[in-house]
């Protein structure tokens, strides 16, 4: 399975992961939720699978102490507003790993926020009547 995009934050091993075979596409000066707005008016998603869209879930020490991930609710309400219903799915770190090596590209961003990565999956576009 290939995903399309990783939308990477500051924290990503962006250039690593790109050693395996992902383009590297440096967006530095832009957050994720801006880049996902823009992204969301060209490229569809994958309506087929559980969910068209992942992020890294939290390691059990984050869990522990509650860390918030409020950028996650951003993330949904874009998605949302772009027609997406499903919800985010939650990744095991180390999966998210092992997926970001198989994506088409990795999109590295000055996302600040923990836990900011987020994984696309792509769907077709819809063909217009003649």
């Amino acid at each position: 399975m290939t995903e399309v995009d990783i939308l990477a934050d500051v924290n990503f091993p962006t250039s690593s992961i790109c050693q395996c075979g992902p383009v590297e596409i440096r967006a530095d000066g832009l957050g994720i939720p801006q880049l996902l707005e823009a992204i969301l008016k060209l490229l569809p998603l994958d309506t087929y699978v559980e969910s068209p869209a992942a992020v890294m879930e939290l390691v059990p020490s984050d869990k522990e102490r509650g860390l918030q991930t409020a950028v996650w609710k951003e993330y949904e309400s874009i998605l949302f507003r772009a027609s997406c219903t499903k919800a985010l799915a939650k990744i095991e770190r180390f999966e998210f790993y092992e997926r970001a090596k198989k994506a088409f590209a990795v999109v590295a961003t000055g996302e600040m926020a923990l836990y900011g990565n987020l994984i696309l999956k792509k769907g077709v576009l819809a063909l217009s009547p003649p």
